[in-house]
């Protein structure tokens, strides 16, 4: 179910008189319960159509609609009751604990005292939970690690709740386990509440894995579809197009461009092709079946030239003496 739509949408800055468009004519549906990743290259739009379709930038053109509703006819409350928008700005609060950041996400709910209701504390509790952060909850928000403030911030997102949930690139700044942990968690988030959960990110290879659809920015618009359909009909190839990588259609990354001027087959063991591959890339080989020199991969070795060798090193250096 669409929760969210946009009609000839065109994003940008307004300056006095002029406008600059970033993207025009957009037309993209959110629906509930779906991990969207929205990925590109830099200078695309990426947070300037986040922060747009949030209501914190004014639309140069087209409309914004959650169910029925124009996002531009909302008041603030109304809006803070549809969206929860958690941005990449470091948060560093003094003696506020887990709990106490969460409770946040309560603020359009609570009365002009800021008093809390057993369902706002409910709904708090529920939010620590999700998150997995429970034994953190009393602990100071500024003693935790980056990835668990992160969890912080989604937890805050998920006490408001709302329909749509839209973060700015809630990766940036955590090492890979965390960077794994939060996309893991927010496509796991959206399928379990029914609510869409639409994110900015440069992490190509997990968007790839952990989102049921992606919005692919580039100059020429912004493609929709299931990561595989986007991978399958060259999209992303397109969009990444560079002379110095390429999007590797095999694996899902990319790929430097080496210059290889040197030719060599491989053959034998599947699980350590993909490996042997890419030392030889880096060496300069390119893998064609009429080379003069063959490698065979075996479980546990490589064979070059009837000689067995247990480590890549010891087969480049090889490589190298006979290719003098």
């Amino acid at each position: 179910m669409s929760v969210l739509s946009t009609h000839n949408l065109s994003i940008g800055y307004s300056k006095k008189r002029s406008k600059t468009i970033v993207q025009p004519a957009l037309n993209l549906i959110l629906q509930a319960g779906e991990l969207v990743c929205l990925i590109g290259p830099n200078g695309t739009g990426k947070s300037t159509l986040l922060r747009t379709l949030a209501g914190l930038q004014k639309p140069l053109d087209g409309k914004i609609k959650i169910d029925d509703d124009e996002l531009e006819n909302l008041s603030h409350h109304e809006k803070a009751m549809l969206i929860a928008l958690v941005l990449t700005d470091r948060v560093d609060i003094d003696n506020a604990t887990v709990y106490d950041i969460v409770s946040f996400g309560r603020h359009p709910y609570s009365n002009w005292r800021g008093s809390f209701s057993e369902e706002d504390e409910k709904q708090v509790r529920e939010a620590i939970e999700m998150v997995h952060l429970t034994q953190k909850r009393d602990d100071c928000f500024c003693e935790l690690s980056d990835g668990e403030r992160q969890r912080v911030m989604i937890a805050k997102a998920l006490a408001q709740d709302t329909p749509i949930i839209m973060l700015d690139e809630p990766t940036a700044h955590l090492d890979l386990p965390n960077r794994i942990e939060i996309m893991l968690l927010l496509h796991r988030l959206s399928h379990k509440t029914g609510k869409a959960i639409l994110l900015s990110t440069h992490e190509l290879d997990l968007a790839l894995q952990a989102a049921d659809r992606i919005w692919l920015m580039s100059n020429a618009g912004v493609e929709c579809g299931v990561p595989e359909d986007l991978v399958f009909n060259g999209s992303f190839n397109r969009t990444f197009e560079s002379k110095y990588y390429f999007f590797n259609e095999a694996n899902g990354n990319f790929s430097m461009n080496y210059p290889m001027t040197r030719k060599v087959w491989v053959t034998g063991d599947k699980t350590r092709m993909y490996w042997t591959l890419r030392a030889l890339a880096r060496a300069g080989y390119i893998v064609v079946s009429d080379a003069e020199f063959t490698i065979t991969i075996n479980q546990n070795s490589w064979i070059l030239n009837e000689k067995e060798f247990s480590t890549v090193k010891d087969l480049l250096d090889e490589l190298a003496i006979l290719s003098a």
